[in-house]
């Protein structure tokens, strides 16, 4: 049997071929699938409501202090670096209005922020996969908040190593204290904790 020349061509670029599977996967199997240099990611189970109450909760105090030209968004569509081969979907990224317009991904390069809410499935996804392919993204602010633990990191200042652009600073915090996001800074009191 001779493949279509489109899937031929998406067989020789696994990075299409996953993203066509993910595309196809999207509507029909539940949680929500991201590519990275490793593979498919599917956290199969849905958000937790601590974690989606943390997201909202983070997205309306970064609305509180960030200018009127950007935003804390915590919808679609995915972010997208087709060339690297990776395909991620923040909880909250802090983006320009304006980068927002059109049609498909959004291209990470825009991003001034990204941030997640550990999840309790999957928290390597968060602390490994994502320390790894934000910074290869271009992503320059990385900020993880974990409900398991009451804690999290804020990651900056992308610098080549060995293996690849990693963050070269990172600032530790806990629940209770004030967290920078970028240029703006947003209270973590408050912020539910995984039961």
């Amino acid at each position: 049997m001779t493949p279509a020349p489109g899937n031929a061509r998406a067989a020789n670029h696994p990075y299409r071929t996953m993203r066509e599977f993910v595309q196809a996967m999207d509507d029909t199997l539940p949680g929500k699938f991201e590519i990275t240099k490793e593979g498919i990611v599917h956290d199969m189970m849905s958000p937790a409501k601590s974690h989606e109450l943390t997201a909202l909760r983070i997205r309306k105090r970064l609305d509180k202090v960030l200018p009127d030209d950007l935003v804390a968004h915590t919808g679609t569509p995915d972010v997208e670096d087709a060339p690297q081969g990776i395909m991620r979907h923040p909880d909250v990224m802090v983006i320009a209005e304006a980068d927002m317009e059109g049609e498909g991904a959004f291209d990470p390069r825009t991003l001034l922020a990204a941030v997640e809410i550990v999840s309790r499935s999957n928290p390597d996804n968060d602390w490994v996969g994502k320390m790894r392919d934000y910074p290869t993204m271009g992503i320059p602010v990385y900020v993880i908040f974990d409900p398991r633990t009451g804690t999290g990191s804020a990651l900056t200042d992308i610098h080549p190593t060995p293996q690849g652009p990693r963050y070269a600073t990172r600032k530790d915090f806990v629940y209770g204290e004030d967290v920078t996001i970028a240029d703006w800074t947003i209270s973590s009191e408050g912020l539910p904790r995984y039961e």
